[in-house]
């Protein structure tokens, strides 16, 4: 072990060798897994410590903290739902810490929901909400200190009296109203004293629910005997006629799809006719309100294509695009246009080409481009919405690396966008940035994209002395677009460099892309990465004393693999909320729903490839690993903060170099939402780490 200022804690080396599938299999930190035990719970408070003491000796925290904060007052602002002259929306105004759910008729605007209201604290957050069709009734779903595990309730939106609930084990669960607001469709999961020990988190069922009614009493719809992972979707047409119901095992990137017509069977127990069953694909269907079923799906079209058919007869063989795929551009969302307003009936149509938006405008009938619509810049736009019963408007969200979120509305009958709302509040001296998109070879000879965002005005320096953060993600089909970050603004406006690459494992470019990186091309993401980096250094916009890796979840598992693979290609990392533990981690919290993307350890061709890059079973000793901090959150009910203990430890006890391997352990937050004070106090921790890691000149 390097010397360190104090030394690290002590952590205890199991001497502990398993064979699984004929691997030598070690695992020295396994008893840190136990996250009660008084060993763990004195080396974490050792940690602790540790980080606390060498937080306060960097220059720059409560500055970049602070700084995150400021950035962050610009609030933000959601997207209308209509329903009838009702709208709700979401909005954050520059002094609170969670967005508040509103309702509005007219210019009368009301309050909903305000998570603080709710829990001075902040710790409860609004994870999802749903009108009824009519606007009379609002499902929502609120969880506390992290852990996502969402209690579902009813508002009278009119007297804001608690109609129904709260229902628990509703964690990801959709709500698909029928008409009239007395009764929907959900998923709950089984009570745990139905399943076998150690799988609460799984076997979710779909239920309807009477409104005002014991949950126990609802009818079951669908899911029993199928995979305990699979996750269902259901939603209901305007007119109450079609039920649609989805089930996809864990997170695979393939769903079936059934329909139903619910005029000619009971609601609690539909007659489910195959829409698409037993194919390797995805699909988003719906019944317009002419009658019609669009199916948004990757069928035959990685990069997606709109189709229609007759919901009575619904199976694929039956279907006829309407909008085809784009050879270099995906498909991201649509909305229909068909009021009386207009000479012809439309669709708005959203797509990324590269990961930078456009819309464009398609006659509803034959599919037929007519226009493109003008954004604001080289940004991110939101899903499109429409009113439900019909009309001429559609609205969308959209940011960039420089605009808070707005929304757009797009007029069809007067052919225009303009801006429909704002992010409320505004920042005194806003940081001059540019960002520019380069494209480089990974190492396979695919070409990747990269976003390199830099202080505006000035001409990129060469000599390789800018500090730079390279992040990534790379997996489950989710794509890295601009949006507005304080944690970058803060980041360039203090003189770094921040680059976002675009790599294999994302959608960027469809779900070929996604499926490159996934199972046995999960190394391909790797190169990328590591590639991204090399561009870097090689174009002079970074060195390797200067360059520093981020990346969380899945993200954090990227930045584990560039840790042990490359560790003479950067000086510092962030591994956020991270998966390294390659073997085990399908035994903890939600693991087994992302085997479809990693592979199970069970199968021993699949423990082979994750055994090929899992970082805490890379790690050596004698090797000068760069600095790394290690975030992880108490109440993460995703990933579990052992695979941050273990490969801390690991690291610790290996490493030749004398760069500060730490760790961030913050408690009563999980992996997703979180107050706006955390996630600046949390940016600035980081950002502080970094610029002391890489050199950043000090702010002048």
């Amino acid at each position: 072990m390097a010397s360190f200022p104090g030394g690290y804690p002590a952590a205890r080396r199991l001497d502990l060798v398993e064979d699984l599938h004929g691997y030598r299999v070690a695992d020295p930190y396994r008893w840190l897994e136990d996250a009660d035990s008084p060993e763990t719970r004195q080396w974490l408070a050792a940690e602790e410590k540790l980080w606390a003491g060498y937080r306060a000796g960097l220059p720059r925290g409560d500055e970049f903290t602070a700084r995150a904060r400021e950035l962050l007052r610009v609030g933000s602002v959601g997207p209308p739902a209509w329903r009838g002259t009702t709208r709700f929306f979401t909005r954050r105004a520059p002094d609170q810490e969670h967005a508040v759910l509103y309702g509005a008729d007219g210019d009368a605007v009301r309050a909903l929901i305000d998570p603080v209201a709710l829990d001075p604290s902040g710790r409860t957050t609004l994870d999802a909400w749903s009108p009824d069709k009519e606007g009379r009734l609002l499902a929502y779903q609120l969880s506390h200190g992290g852990d996502e595990e969402s209690l579902l309730r009813v508002l009278d939106v009119a007297t804001g009296e608690l109609v129904d609930g709260p229902i628990d084990r509703c964690r990801y669960s959709g709500v698909a109203w029928l008409p009239g607001g007395k009764a929907f469709y959900y998923t709950r999961r089984l009570p745990p004293s139905a399943v076998p020990p150690g799988e609460a988190q799984y076997h979710r069922r779909v239920y309807l629910h009477v409104v005002g009614t014991p949950p126990e009493s609802d009818a079951e719809v669908f899911g029993a005997g199928r995979d305990k992972t699979t996750y269902y979707g259901a939603s209901v047409s305007r007119d109450g006629r079609w039920l649609i119901i989805s089930a996809s095992v864990g997170t695979a990137p393939r769903e079936d799809i059934w329909i139903a017509d619910l005029t000619a069977c009971d609601p609690a127990a539909p007659a489910l006719v195959p829409l698409m069953v037993g194919l390797d694909a995805m699909a988003s269907p719906r019944v317009g309100r002419d009658g019609t079923l669009y199916i948004f799906t990757d069928l035959e079209a990685p990069r997606g294509r709109i189709c229609v058919a007759d919901p009575g007869a619904p199976g694929p063989e039956g279907w006829r695009d309407l909008v085809g795929e784009d050879p270099a551009a995906v498909l991201r969302s649509y909305a229909i246009l068909d009021g009386e307003e207009l000479t012809r009936p439309v669709l708005v149509v959203s797509r990324t080409r590269h990961a930078i938006s456009e819309v464009s405008v398609h006659d509803l009938a034959t599919g037929e481009f007519l226009r493109a619509l003008e954004l604001p810049g080289i940004g991110t736009v939101g899903g499109i919405g429409e009113r439900p019963e019909g009309g001429h408007e559609a609205w969308f969200g959209y940011t960039d690396y420089t605009t808070p979120p707005v929304v757009l509305r797009y007029d069809a009958g007067a052919e225009t966008v303009d801006t429909w709302a704002s992010s409320p509040g505004a920042v005194e001296h806003p940081p001059a940035v540019t960002a520019s998109q380069v494209t480089y070879h990974s190492k396979d000879g695919t070409q990747v994209r990269m976003v390199i965002i830099e202080p505006a005005g000035e001409s990129r320096s060469r000599s390789g002395e800018r500090s730079c953060i390279l992040y990534g993600y790379g997996g489950f089909d989710i794509s890295q677009t601009p949006g507005y970050s304080a944690n970058i603004l803060t980041w360039v406006e203090a003189g770094g460099v921040y680059a976002v690459a675009g790599l294999r494992g994302g959608s960027e470019e469809g779900e070929e892309w996604h499926r490159a990186g996934m199972l046995d091309r999960k190394q391909n993401v790797f190169d990328d990465f590591h590639a991204a980096a090399e561009h870097l250094i090689s174009e002079g916009v970074t060195s390797r004393s200067r360059l520093a890796v981020w990346g969380g979840s899945n993200g954090g598992l990227l930045v584990g693999a560039a840790i042990t693979q490359r560790p003479d290609l950067f000086a510092a990392a962030v591994c956020s909320a991270p998966l390294l533990d390659m073997v085990r981690y399908e035994r903890f919290k939600i693991g087994e729903t992302w085997n479809v993307e990693y592979g199970s350890a069970a199968n021993p061709e699949e423990l082979g490839w994750l055994l090929g890059y899992s970082p805490y079973h890379h790690v050596r000793d004698g090797v000068a690993y760069p600095a790394v901090l290690f975030t992880v959150f108490g109440n993460d009910t995703r990933v579990d903060p052992l695979h941050g203990y273990k490969m801390c430890a690991a690291l610790q006890h290996a490493t030749a170099s004398d760069r500060p391997i730490l760790l961030r352990a913050e408690g009563q937050v999980g992996h997703g939402q979180r107050a706006v004070s955390r996630t600046a106090a949390q940016s600035g921790d980081c950002l502080a780490f970094v610029a002391h890691a890489t050199g950043l000149p000090p702010a002048r």
